[in-house]
């Protein structure tokens, strides 16, 4: 079993940066791909981004390609995800999901385990 609680979600300005973390439990994480994905009132899940067990290969949705970073520090169980040049269309609740295949795949279905979520609003 994993748990995963996200923090790090608040109000901020079009333009702002925030950077949203994700700790895991279990001693199995590292062996684990990670990812993020948001869902927006009225609109289904949306992938943002995946982080395979190493950290070596990143993946992300088109619309926040070059905006958002994600990476992982696998000592502290911990996945992250940088959030620069904010829009207004960002505004979700944000999850983190963790893929005990590995693959970081943007198909919501293959993560097994997901967190509470945390709010992020993004005001024009």
């Amino acid at each position: 079993q994993v748990q995963l609680v996200e923090s790090g979600g608040g109000l901020i300005q079009a333009g702002g940066s925030l950077r949203l973390t994700c700790v895991a439990s279990g001693r199995t994480f590292s062996s684990y791909a990670m990812g993020w994905f948001r869902q927006a009132p009225g609109k289904e899940r949306e992938f943002v981004a995946a982080i395979v067990w190493s950290g070596g290969s990143t993946y992300y949705a088109d619309s926040v390609k070059g905006r958002f970073t994600m990476s992982r520090n696998n000592v502290k169980n911990t996945v992250y995800l940088q959030m620069n040049s904010l829009k207004p269309e960002d505004t979700a609740v944000y999850y983190c999901a963790a893929d005990p295949r590995g693959t970081g795949t943007s198909w919501y279905k293959a993560y097994d385990y997901w967190g509470q979520g945390t709010q992020v609003t993004v005001s024009s």
